[in-house]
C-alpha cells in the first residue's frame, strides 16, 4: 500500500511502484505546510490571495481554449466573452482565452478579454491573469504578445511535444532540436516582455524521463516561470502519474524555483484522480474546464477538483484550498452547457440534474430526516437550485415518507391509514409509468375506487387543495 500525503495520508492505492526517486519520497518534496507565510520562490496569484502560501492551489481554467476544442463545442465571440466574465466572477486565477495565432477572430477575442477582464480589479484586489496559447515559434509568440500585452498580468502558455512518437511523426525533429527550439523560444518570449512564461510538455507521460528532466531544466534556465506536465492522451494511472511528478521534482535542476502544473485528460476516466495525486505530490497549479469539456474524452472538471479540495482540503489535504467562489459553480456550468450545446449527463458529478435528487425510498427517508445522511456536499455550496423543496423524485422505488411529503407539497394531508391506501395505488402506477407528474398524483385521489377509503374530512380538504379544480377541468 502506497500513500501520497502532506503530513497525513491523503491518497492511497495498491501498487508495486514505490513513490521514491533516489530513495527520496514524496514527503520530501511537498512544500512546507504553513499558514500565512511570506516566502515564495515565485508568486503568480493576481488577487488578494497570495501564492506565497504553499497551501494555495491555483486554478488554471482552459474552458475557452481546450474546452472549445471538443467537437461541436464552438462558441461565438459574444458567448466566450460572457463565459470569461463568469469565470472572473467564479474567481479562477488564470483564464486561458484561446490561441491568438489561430485566426484573426481568436486574436481579437484574446485582446478584448485582456483589455476588459484583465484589468477589471475588484474591491479585494482580484483580477484574473489572462493567458494565450502559443506553439514554440516566433510567429505564435509575437501574436500572443500583441493580444495579451494589454492585460494587467498577461501569461503566455507555450508548448512542445516531448514523446518520441510525437517528435518523430508530428514534429520531425530530434531531441536536440526540440530542446534548442524550446530554450530559444522561451528566451524570446521573455525578451518581448512576458514575465509569466508557462511551458508545457505535450505528451509528457509517454516521454523518456531523463529527457523530461533535461528539457525542463533548460527552459527554466531560459526563463520559464511555470512548468506544466501534460497527460495528453490520458494514459496514466494515478500511481504512475504521482511517480512522474515525484521524479521530476527530485531530478530537475531549478524546479524548486517555478510553479509546477498538470494538465490531465480523461481517456480512461482518471483525469480528476491524476490531477488530485499531482496536487498531493506537490503540484500547485491545475488545468481544468467547466463541466470537464475538451478534446476526445475531455479534461479534468473544475467542479470536481475544486469541491474535492473544498470538502477534504482541511482535514485530509493538510489545509489546501483554492480561491474559487463555489456558489457560482452551477450557474457557470449552466452557461457553458447552454452556449456550447453539449448536454450534460443527468448523473454528472456536482452539476448534473440528478446530483442532488433522490428517488430511492431508503435515501428519501434519510434525506427528509437529515440531508447529511446522503448528501456529502450541500447543494447550496455550489449554487444548485432544487426543482422541489426536498429534491425528491417519486418513482417505483420511493417510500411512504416521500409520498407523504410530496402530497403535503401539493396541499393534501392524509392520516396514516389513508396514506397507506393511497401508497399502494401509487406503487402500482409507478410500476407502469416512469415519470410521475403532479397531475398523476392528483388523479390518484380522484380515482372513484379510492375516494371512499380516503374519508370525508380528507376528501373535503383535498377539494380545497391548490390545483384541484384545474385537475377536474382537465
Amino acid at each position: 500500500m502506497t500513500s501520497l500525503c502532506a503530513n497525513s495520508t491523503i491518497y492511497s492505492f495498491n501498487s508495486n511502484i514505490s513513490l521514491h526517486s533516489k530513495n527520496i519520497s514524496v514527503f520530501n518534496f511537498m512544500p512546507p505546510i504553513k499558514r500565512n507565510n511570506v516566502y515564495s520562490p515565485y508568486t503568480i496569484r493576481c488577487s488578494n490571495i497570495q501564492l506565497s502560501d504553499p497551501n494555495y492551489v491555483t486554478i488554471f481554467d482552459t474552458t475557452l481554449r481546450d474546452g472549445e476544442q471538443a467537437p461541436g463545442a464552438s462558441m461565438t465571440a459574444k458567448q466566450k466573452m460572457d463565459i470569461a466574465c463568469q469565470l472572473a466572477k467564479l474567481g479562477v486565477d488564470v483564464i486561458e482565452v484561446g490561441f491568438p495565432a489561430a485566426s484573426q477572430a481568436e486574436f481579437d477575442l484574446v485582446k478584448l478579454v485582456a483589455q476588459k477582464i484583465g484589468n477589471n480589479m475588484d474591491e479585494e484586489g482580484y483580477v484574473p491573469m489572462i493567458c494565450g496559447l502559443a506553439r514554440s515559434t516566433k510567429e505564435d509568440i509575437d501574436r500572443a504578445w500583441e493580444s495579451l500585452k494589454y492585460a494587467k498580468t498577461p501569461m503566455i502558455h507555450m508548448f512542445i511535444a516531448t514523446s518520441d512518437i510525437h517528435m518523430k511523426y508530428k514534429l520531425n525533429m530530434s531531441r536536440e532540436q526540440v530542446v534548442k527550439r524550446a530554450r530559444s523560444m522561451v528566451a524570446y518570449a521573455r525578451s518581448l516582455g512576458f514575465e509569466h512564461v508557462r511551458f508545457s510538455l505535450e505528451d509528457a507521460t509517454r516521454s523518456d524521463k531523463e529527457f523530461v528532466y533535461h528539457i525542463i531544466g533548460e527552459v527554466i534556465k531560459a526563463g520559464a516561470t511555470c512548468i506544466c506536465v501534460a497527460d495528453t492522451v490520458g494514459c496514466n494511472l494515478p500511481n504512475e502519474f504521482a511517480q512522474l511528478i515525484v521524479d521530476i521534482k527530485a531530478n530537475t535542476l531549478g524546479i524548486q524555483n517555478v510553479i509546477l502544473a498538470v494538465h490531465c485528460h480523461n481517456d480512461i476516466g482518471l483525469a480528476t484522480a491524476n490531477t488530485l495525486v499531482g496536487i498531493c505530490a506537490g503540484v500547485r497549479q491545475v488545468d481544468v474546464t467547466i463541466n470537464g469539456i475538451g478534446e476526445r474524452a475531455v479534461n479534468a472538471s473544475l467542479e470536481e477538483i475544486v469541491m474535492a479540495i473544498k470538502c477534504r482540503g482541511k482535514e485530509v489535504l493538510s489545509g489546501l484550498y483554492t480561491g474559487i467562489n463555489t456558489k457560482h459553480i452551477f450557474t457557470t456550468s449552466n452557461m457553458v452547457e447552454e452556449y456550447n450545446g453539449l448536454k450534460l449527463q443527468p448523473h454528472k458529478v456536482i452539476v448534473g440534474v440528478n446530483a442532488f435528487t433522490h428517488e430511492s425510498g431508503i435515501h428519501q427517508d434519510g434525506i427528509l430526516k437529515n440531508r447529511g445522511t446522503y448528501e456529502f456536499i450541500p447543494a447550496e455550496d455550489v449554487g444548485f437550485i432544487r426543482a422541489t423543496e426536498h429534491g425528491i423524485k417519486l418513482g417505483k422505488l420511493s417510500g411512504r415518507h416521500a409520498l407523504k411529503i410530496k402530497m403535503l407539497e401539493l396541499g393534501y394531508n392524509f392520516e396514516e391509514k389513508q396514506l397507506g391506501d393511497l401508497f399502494w395505488r401509487f406503487k402500482s402506477l409507478a410500476e407502469r409509468k416512469k415519470n410521475i407528474t403532479n397531475d398523476d398524483l392528483r388523479a390518484l385521489i380522484l380515482d372513484e375506487t379510492i375516494q371512499p377509503q380516503i374519508g370525508l374530512t380528507t376528501w373535503r380538504y383535498a377539494l380545497a387543495s391548490p390545483g384541484f379544480c384545474a385537475t377536474l377541468i382537465n
